[in-house]
């Protein structure tokens, strides 16, 4: 179901690649300040769903709104709509040539037209924000996995996004450098920051989610609060993968 105080809203959402269908009558919601894990099998269609909220991928069927907006509308603007939306990427996806205040830096200037000094400024308090207040002047190269991934959570912060997107942002990190990211999320959560999240970080999806999204085969095929998820879920095919995890 969908409300209409739905941050994000999916409404009958279908896409297909060539005859796959990857995403099957997706209609779900999102609502202000909740934050909601997907999980699921590997190809499931996680991260494709999380894909069509910021037009990385376009869908055939059904209609997707964020923040009020109609993101697969003919008339929108793709560049100015994205440079609203927060989203972080399994990989980081940092300008390598760029300090880590200087990535944080560009869309607010580009878009925002915001001056140096400001955009220095917010630079900043967000590096501080996610711990990494001394960092302003490295380059990637120069950070670890993890101090990268906390830079790429700053810098789409910096657009000031009503709602933040992680698509497995864990997943291409060392072990030990997993939790410091994790942190950085659990404490825009408690800020009532409104988040989709895609990862397999069981533990996150259990303290951290007000519901968890369970997909397989491109559908939703439960949804409910990470206790009942956790120790009672409902379709079989959520027992597996909860047992298979636990087994691993």
């Amino acid at each position: 179901m969908t409300s209409t105080s739905d941050m994000i809203a999916f409404d009958a959402v279908n896409k297909w690649y060539g005859d796959y269908h990857a995403l099957n009558g997706i209609t779900a919601g999102v609502a202000r300040g909740e934050v909601v894990v997907v999980c699921g099998p590997s190809g499931s269609g996680k991260s494709t769903l999380i894909r069509t909220v910021n037009r990385l991928e376009e869908i055939q069927q059904g209609r997707i709104l964020f923040d009020g907006q109609d993101v697969h509308a003919k008339s929108l603007d793709v560049n100015r709509f994205r440079s609203h939306v927060g989203f972080v990427f399994q990989s980081f996806n940092l300008f390598p040539h760029l300090s880590a205040a200087e990535n944080i830096m560009l869309a607010p200037m580009n878009v925002q037209k915001r001056s140096r000094a400001q955009a220095r400024e917010r630079a900043q308090e967000l590096l501080a924000r996610v711990g990494l207040a001394g960092k302003a002047d490295a380059f990637p190269g120069q950070l670890s996995g993890g101090q990268q991934q906390r830079v790429a959570i700053a810098r789409a912060l910096a657009m000031d996004p009503p709602a933040m997107l992680f698509d497995e942002p864990t997943s291409a990190l060392d072990p030990e450098m997993v939790g410091e990211v994790l942190q950085v999320m659990k404490s825009l959560a408690r800020d009532g920051m409104t988040m989709m999240c895609v990862t397999h970080e069981m533990g996150f999806a259990r303290e951290v989610a007000d519901r968890v999204w369970f997909m397989d085969q491109g559908r939703i095929v439960e949804t409910g609060t990470p206790q009942a998820f956790f120790s009672a879920p409902e379709s079989e095919r959520a027992r597996k993968f909860l047992s298979d995890l636990r087994s691993h």
